[in-house]
């Protein structure tokens, strides 16, 4: 075989690379396209970014290894933990209303660290949480947009700003690490959850924030509060976009009548920037052992890509098979995250995906129980997802004082019942091929890696007889419910498929092995 060129890798990595067995069986003759290193070319944040972000990463670059990318696509369900200075005020949204405060709320916003005391956090408890819940790995936020550290940083912030300076904001000089190391708590939260995760064996997810609105020396990337002349260049504004007042009116929308403009960054404010978002990527990836993903957010921008580019390189020297969320980094990530939607059909691209939804009204900590979407809403996504060949992570946020909301544990708990009895079904399966994903609103189908066993979720109860249109009968072995001991009577209808009867048992919901979805294990012969 001859030399193959980036673009030619990046499209021919496939299920043959993966040690993927070709269908056995005759309902799935199609095969599956190969795996790729491409954002899809819709994606939000590929548009952001494809100005300035080159399509094939250097030759330098590699990603994380194919056995990375098996380990990613088995895990199926995950939870994404936001916990920050905003849960202190119990707001929606995480750290984005900072942007809307006023320039007192702001002030007290930023010194809330300093009585911030979460004595009811506990790492273990947590872990235990997400094996009740079957979870298989947790995003936990090290830093959001807000910029306050959840570890035990050793980097500083050199200047911030005076929200409440006479004669309004200004920038001025300070010496801290902005940490949780630097509250009445004092415990570093990350570590304490790595350890727990480690000893359990759930996978790990760091999310780090490549902005940083704490620190002064981070402007204006990012949605920064604080924004300077040249902002439109230094985000990367075009002509194409609009005009350079449409830029600042935008800007307006988003922070309302507090929008503050100060000095452009020096080259030494650059520099100091570029080595503590480095730094600080570089701890999170030596302190706490092996790290499975990391779920980077926001973009900084085509003037300082260069940099950004060089730490990600630095950052695969140090844990070669990390799996880099794509945010910020284009298609030099391994992975993407539809955010607040499971994707309508198969993705556009075979690049390995995770979903992000957040189980309340927003990521962070949900104070009313009716605003939790419940264990259905749960098992519907996760089905959907895997059905579609991605993942699903369901977001929860604790309260101020480190505890979770006891409507969104019991809804966790509930989804791991129901996994105890499905998750063979889900976990370390693949999607069929093609658009044999789904037959109508009601079926989801995934299968196992041999090819061997298809399994059938039905989201609503099915009655009396289970149809199926996309199987052929001749080759099927055996038909059974998940959860239920006995066989199921299956026929060829020249009409309607393949026919599963339904035992009259079983039209008793108290007698069905579960609550909500159903899964049927179909069996076949090579």
């Amino acid at each position: 075989m001859g030399k193959m060129n980036r673009r030619e890798f990046v499209s021919t990595v496939g299920s043959a690379a993966l040690g993927v067995a070709m269908p056995a069986m005759g309902w799935a003759q199609q095969s599956e396209p190969p795996l790729e290193h491409r954002l899809p070319a819709n994606d939000i944040d590929y548009l952001r970014s494809r100005t300035y972000i080159e399509e094939v990463p250097v030759h330098q670059y590699h990603w994380a290894s194919q056995r990375a990318i098996e380990t990613f696509n088995d895990l199926k369900f995950g939870l994404r933990i936001h916990w920050g200075i905003y849960s202190v005020f119990g707001q929606p949204h995480e750290s984005w209303p900072f942007l809307s405060m006023s320039f007192d709320e702001r002030q007290k916003y930023n010194d809330a660290y300093k009585t911030w005391n979460p004595h009811e956090f506990d790492a273990g408890a947590w872990m235990n949480l997400c094996q009740e819940a079957e979870l298989k790995m947790f995003a936990f936020t090290t830093k959001h947009h807000e910029g306050f550290s959840m570890f035990n940083t050793k980097t500083r912030v050199r200047n911030r700003a005076n929200w409440t300076a006479p004669r309004g904001p200004r920038i001025e000089d300070c010496n801290l690490a902005y940490s949780i190391m630097e509250t009445p708590f004092r415990r570093d939260v990350v570590g304490e959850l790595t350890a727990a995760a480690h000893k359990r064996n759930i996978k790990i997810d760091l999310y780090f924030s490549h902005s940083d609105w704490y620190d002064g020396d981070f402007r204006p990337y990012g949605w920064h509060p604080l924004q300077v002349p040249s902002s439109p260049r230094l985000w990367g504004w075009r002509e194409s976009d609009g005009t350079i007042a449409e830029f600042w009116e935008g800007m307006k929308k988003r922070m309302a009548d507090r929008l503050v403009i100060v000095p452009d960054p020096t080259t030494e404010q650059v520099n100091r920037m570029v080595e503590r978002h480095r730094n600080q990527l570089t701890e999170l990836l030596t302190q706490y052992g092996t790290i499975d993903m990391m779920c980077l957010d926001i973009f900084w921008g085509p003037t300082v890509w260069p940099q950004m580019r060089e730490t990600i390189l630095k950052l695969r020297k140090l844990q070669p098979d990390v799996m880099l969320r794509a945010r910020g980094i284009g298609n030099y990530g391994d992975y993407y995250t539809p955010e607040g939607f499971v994707p309508a059909s198969k993705e556009s691209t075979r690049m390995p995906w995770f979903v992000i939804y957040p189980l309340g009204s927003s990521f962070s900590y949900e104070s009313d129980p009716t605003k939790y979407k419940g264990t259905k809403w749960i098992i519907d996504n996760l089905i959907d997802a895997t059905a579609k060949g991605g993942n699903f992570m369901v977001g929860v946020g604790p309260n101020a004082l480190g505890a979770f909301h006891p409507a969104a544990a019991a809804q966790l708990r509930d989804t791991g019942k129901w996994l105890r009895i499905n998750g063979e079904g889900i976990f370390a399966t693949r999607p069929r091929p093609g658009s044999l994903w789904n037959e109508g609103n009601n079926l989801r189908f995934t299968r196992s890696k041999d090819n061997r066993t298809i399994y059938c979720f039905a989201l609503s109860w099915p009655g009396r007889a289970l149809e199926i249109t996309s199987l052929e009968s001749k080759q099927i072995t055996a038909v059974e419910m998940l959860g239920y001991s006995k066989k199921l009577e299956y026929r060829r209808d020249p009409t309607r498929g393949l026919v599963v009867t339904i035992p009259g048992e079983l039209q008793e919901p108290s007698n069905r092995p579960s609550d909500h979805a159903w899964g049927f294990r179909i069996l076949g012969s090579a």
